[in-house]
């Protein structure tokens, strides 16, 4: 009896290891087809669970509201970030070619919800060697790991009086 329940353990162990370091490969390789996929993934399932708490305190993605450079319409797209001194890092592991980003470098400024606060923010894309010294080692091998290359640092822009700190 314990025969069979080992096998089957041990086949979803493999099929999660396949799927992460296929994972791995797409995410290095930058491969198209397989970055689609995994877009897709995500859109369906992973955002909207991360929306449902993005941006508030405690939440572990923040909230980047933005409007689309040929529709007009507006969007509200779940994003990790990372303190850097005032402003915030960004880790961009599918390219600079994302829709949320063309559209706020299109419009060249976004709003931007992190722990309950929002904050009005420029966008500008960064090398590797402008942003990892601003990150632990952990961060720099799984940036390595995944490939990362591409970065985002969003800018807080001054605020009048009356308007979001």
């Amino acid at each position: 009896m314990w025969g069979w329940i080992l096998w089957v353990v041990a086949g979803l162990l493999m099929v999660g290891l396949g799927g992460f370091l296929a994972l791995v490969v797409i995410m290095r390789t930058k491969n198209r087809r397989g970055l689609l996929l995994v877009r897709r993934f995500g859109r369906r399932f992973g955002r909207p669970m991360e929306m449902r708490t993005a941006g508030e305190p405690g939440a572990s993605a923040a909230v980047i509201r933005h409007v689309g450079r040929r529709s007009g319409a507006p969007y509200a797209t779940p994003i990790g970030v990372y303190p850097l001194d005032d402003d915030f890092l960004v880790y961009l592991p599918y390219g600079p070619e994302v829709d949320w980003l063309r559209n706020i470098l299109a419009a060249g400024s976004a709003e931007l919800r992190v722990e309950g606060r929002t904050h009005l923010v420029a966008p500008r894309v960064v090398e590797p060697a402008e942003a990892l010294p601003h990150r632990s080692t952990a961060d720099r091998r799984v940036a390595r790991l995944f490939g990362v290359t591409d970065f985002l640092v969003l800018e807080r822009a001054p605020v009048a009086s009356g308007g979001a700190a």
